[in-house]
């Protein structure tokens, strides 16, 4: 009997908890009914599977953004912080985010940071309260590069934990800045008239630690690229609770179908992505954003500009994490974590003026570079252009004044060897100006159009190109190439003319065996040659006899947002170097381009000005100066830059 009555209560239990546990399971259903039966099709039918997390806490925020369904930011109700302040803000289940605009002069009042807030500056600039004062957070926008314009994007953001003040003052101009907070801010919750405001959760136990310290400055643009796959390339932010992916996506590519556990709300800033949203398409352009749940299936392919967007995941993904972590180590592999781009000359102020600094190269003690004059227009003028000699202090002087258009330089025996561009020829001469002899001056009985860049071998053979980048109207040759004056004297013409649409730095692997050429311009309605090199670095075998066989694409070059917005494939590449482990150094719009001897992009050096070319100087040879249109710039480096020891 007593058996039977246990038997009867266990039942009765197994009932109760096979209820409880439906009642859950239609609940959450019940949520996702909307979606939940289309997205398990899909997993089915593309065999897909998600990651397994057991740290998501249940929030119990409801999302201001319905899933699977895009709205435009701008189209969300404006909230007031205070007067002269409005946010469009919007969230998902942990994370909140805000774009405010700020009206010049305008403030948000002080308050106690609940969770965690990170404050990215977009435009303009404020003041915001860390600590008791006041610091500076701005952004300034990326000047079109050129011959008199070379400022790189500032985009200033600062990480607050919880309970720390914060308060922020706009600058004169007003601003526009963006928030993210993890958990969702209960104040700003309020003012959009959220009704029941869940308990906060806590963020303290997800296994992502922070990868910015607290309280400190920092530029988004001096964060490595991590590369998530092929052609999509993200800047990782982690906190505590969130995690921010600035991403940029290459034209046309796909991201195929995928799920994961994390939350997803992504905001689009430029170009456009056909986003896969389960079993359907929609097409994402600047300011709309998409809330994706856990698991839900998503995809998308870029359009023919590409697309950059924001990504933020709730709670942070380790696998991205740790991507970003192994891809900064890499980098600073080469480039130490303390170091810092030093500006050693200011052209725009010191005497004698610089105007566009070019070629430089290091000999016995000293940097020497070209100055050369060009308008906005990029006409130059030999009678305005020098070449200087600096010391490691910054200062300098010109050893040549008012003659030649020089651009690239390299060292050899004590002299230099140089690029008259201007002068249709390449030249050696001492370090006092005084021109020893002429190495080319002509191809096949007519003259050179303007020697550019150069690299010499061992053996003292001298690669160069000539992208006829003059102001003759009718050229000299039938198109832009390089060429190979061999040990003899003679020279080689090595490409095809006009295989690269505008062929400009030259580079040597260490051992001699790789040429490396890059290509500045390509794919522009208003440059007269299209090739098929785009924006990559391409390798050649060296023959024996110095000319070159096997070009290959050797590495990608990140392209600026006002290229990709034109469709064009102009990287700016310019002048190049290698370092003794086979690294290559590029100056590009982008920034200074690291590339391992594979071709694997290391990282960008980010400077205030565009890189125009760089060269390893110093002691140690393990100073990188950079040549920044009007300005001179430097870093340290872990490894030391290669020197060729032609065989006399």
């Amino acid at each position: 009997m007593k058996s039977k009555k246990n038997q009867t209560m266990k039942c009765i239990k197994n009932c109760l908890v096979t209820v409880f546990l439906l009642t859950i399971v239609f609940a959450c259903r019940n949520q996702n009914d909307a979606w939940a039966d289309r997205n398990d099709r899909v997993i089915a039918e593309y065999n897909l599977e998600s990651r397994t997390r057991t740290d998501i806490q249940n929030t119990k925020l409801v999302s201001n953004i319905k899933p699977g369904e895009k709205v435009n930011y701008n189209d969300l109700p404006a909230i007031q912080l205070s007067e002269g302040v409005s946010a469009k803000a919007y969230w998902g289940k942990g994370g909140l985010m805000s774009f405010i605009t700020l009206e010049p002069n305008s403030s948000i009042p002080e308050k106690t940071i609940q969770g965690e807030r990170f404050l990215f500056v977009l435009e303009g600039n404020v003041q915001e309260l860390v600590d008791g004062e006041y610091v500076s957070l701005n952004a300034t926008p990326r000047e079109a590069p050129g011959a008199v314009l070379s400022a790189m994007p500032v985009n200033e953001f600062l990480y607050l934990q919880e309970g720390a003040k914060t308060a922020v003052k706009a600058g004169g101009k007003g601003a526009e800045i963006l928030e993210v907070y993890s958990p969702a801010a209960k104040d700003y919750l309020e003012k959009t008239g959220y009704g029941d405001i869940p308990e906060s959760i806590s963020i303290e136990e997800y296994p992502v630690a922070a990868n910015v310290e607290p309280q400190k400055v920092y530029d988004l643009n001096d964060f490595q690229y991590t590369e998530l796959l092929p052609g999509a390339n993200s800047r990782i932010i982690s906190g505590k609770g969130v995690q921010m992916s600035f991403i940029r996506m290459d034209p046309s590519i796909t991201f195929p179908h995928h799920l994961h556990p994390e939350e997803q709300v992504m905001t689009v800033l430029r170009g456009y992505s056909d986003q896969i949203i389960m079993d359907t398409i929609i097409r994402l352009e600047k300011g709309d954003v998409i809330n994706l749940p856990s698991d839900m299936v998503h995809g998308g392919t870029m359009g023919p500009n590409g697309c950059d967007a924001i990504d933020i995941f709730f709670p942070p993904r380790a696998d991205y994490h740790e991507k970003s972590v192994a891809q900064q180590n890499r980098y600073n592999a080469i480039i130490p974590q303390d170091a810092e781009v030093k500006l050693v000359i200011d052209g725009s102020k010191s005497e004698p003026g610089l105007t566009f600094t070019e070629g430089p190269t290091w000999l016995d003690g000293k940097l020497y570079f070209s100055n050369m004059f060009f308008d906005e227009a990029f006409n130059g003028d030999p009678g305005k252009s020098t070449l200087v000699e600096m010391d490691p202090d910054g200062s300098y002087r010109n050893v040549v004044e008012n003659k030649m258009q020089t651009n690239g330089l390299i060292s050899n025996n004590g002299n230099l060897i140089v690029c008259d561009m201007f002068g249709h020829r390449i030249v050696e001469m001492n370090t006092n100006g005084n021109i020893l002899k002429v190495l080319a001056d002509s191809y096949n009985g007519k003259p050179l159009d303007g020697p550019n860049d150069l690299i010499m071998d061992s053996k003292g053979g001298i690669y160069f190109s000539d992208p006829q980048f003059t102001p003759d109207a009718n050229k000299n040759q039938p198109g832009r190439t390089v060429y190979y004056r061999n040990p003899k004297g003679e020279i080689i013409r090595l490409l095809e003319p006009n295989a690269f649409a505008m062929p400009n730095g030259v580079a040597l692997s260490p051992d001699g065996k790789t040429l490396y050429i890059n290509n500045t311009y390509d794919n522009e309605e208003w440059w007269n040659v299209d090739s098929d090199k785009d924006n990559f670095i391409w390798a050649y075998d060296v023959n024996g006899d110095g000319t070159i066989a096997n070009g290959r694409k050797f590495a990608e070059l990140f392209l600026i947002e006002n290229v990709l917005e034109r469709g064009g494939k102009s990287s700016g590449a310019d002048g190049m170097k290698v370092d003794v482990d086979g690294n290559l150094y590029i100056g590009t719009w982008a920034g200074v381009q690291i590339f391992d001897n594979t071709g694997k992009a290391i990282g960008i050096i980010n400077t205030p000005d565009y890189p125009v070319s760089c060269a390893f100087g110093g002691e140690d040879m393990k100073t990188l100066y950079m040549t920044a249109v009007d300005k001179i710039y430097s870093i340290r480096t872990n490894i030391p830059g290669f020197v060729v020891s032609p065989n006399k």
